[in-house]
This record gives structure tokens, C-alpha cells and sequence, in this order.
């Protein structure tokens, strides 16, 4: 196989693994009624605490006008809510409630067996050296 076919083939695989991946978060995250975004911008605050709201949405790549209907979608579920920013009336930080904090406190240890089950196939030294070529042929992409 040349370089070229190579290329296409490595193209290939990754996205499918990619959409494989994301069908069994997705599924993972509907069984807790939520849909992968909303699980995202959920486990964004678990783990960095309050965040703006418009760092929430590049953190988690979504567009700025998608975050405000996450962020009104989590707030109608009491799992999130804005708190204005004291220094700044330009910036509304999400928060997560204490619904929020004490579903994630259930789900999150389960989504993490799940994710483990999806890397269960290869070694240690496997995962860091596909951390260090994804993010090389992402930061790759990312300069075209």
C-alpha cells in the first residue's frame, strides 16, 4: 500500500473509531436522560468547577449560540445554574447545583468504567502513544 493509500486508511479508521467511540458515550449518557453535550458541559464543571459560560463552549467545541440552549436545557433539570460575575457584568459563569454536583457524584465513576471498557483493548504505553499522535495530527489539521 503507498503513502497516499496509507493516508486515506488512517483517515478512515480514525473516523470510524471516533464514531464508534461516540455512539457508545452517547448511549452511555442517555441512559442518565441527557444527551452527550449536556454530559459534557456537566463534567466540565464536575472536574474545573465554575466555569463562564463562554468558556464552556470552547472547551467543550461547541458553538456560542448552542451553549446558551445547553445551559437553559441544564438549568430547566435543575443541574445547572448562572451566577453573574462579580467584577465583570459581561460574564455569567455556569455552576453546577447540588442536583448536578450529586448526579454526577452517581454517574460519573460508571461513565469512567465505560470509557476504560472502550481502551481496554490496548496497553499503557499504547494509550500514551495514541494521545501523543492524536494530538500531532490534530495540531497538524488545525494549522491547514
Amino acid at each position: 500500500m503507498n503513502l497516499e493509500n496509507k493516508e486515506l486508511k488512517a483517515l478512515t479508521v480514525i473516523l470510524r473509531a471516533s464514531q464508534a467511540i461516540q455512539e457508545v458515550i452517547r448511549k452511555d449518557v442517555a441512559s442518565y436522560q441527557l444527551n452527550a453535550t449536556e454530559f459534557a458541559v456537566l463534567e466540565l464543571l464536575y472536574h474545573k468547577g465554575d466555569q463562564p459560560i463562554q468558556t464552556v463552549g470552547k472547551k467543550i467545541l461547541i458553538a456560542s449560540s448552542s451553549i446558551t440552549y445547553v445551559i437553559d436545557k441544564l438549568e430547566k433539570k435543575q443541574l445547572v445554574t448562572r451566577r453573574d460575575c462579580p467584577n465583570d457584568r459581561r460574564v455569567t459563569y455556569a455552576s453546577l447545583t447540588i442536583k448536578g454536583n450529586q448526579l454526577m457524584n452517581q454517574i460519573f465513576p460508571q461513565h469512567q468504567a465505560i470509557v476504560k471498557k472502550i481502551f481496554g483493548c490496548i496497553e499503557e504505553n499504547e494509550l500514551d502513544k495514541t494521545i501523543e499522535l492524536m494530538k500531532r495530527i490534530g495540531y497538524q489539521a488545525e494549522k491547514l
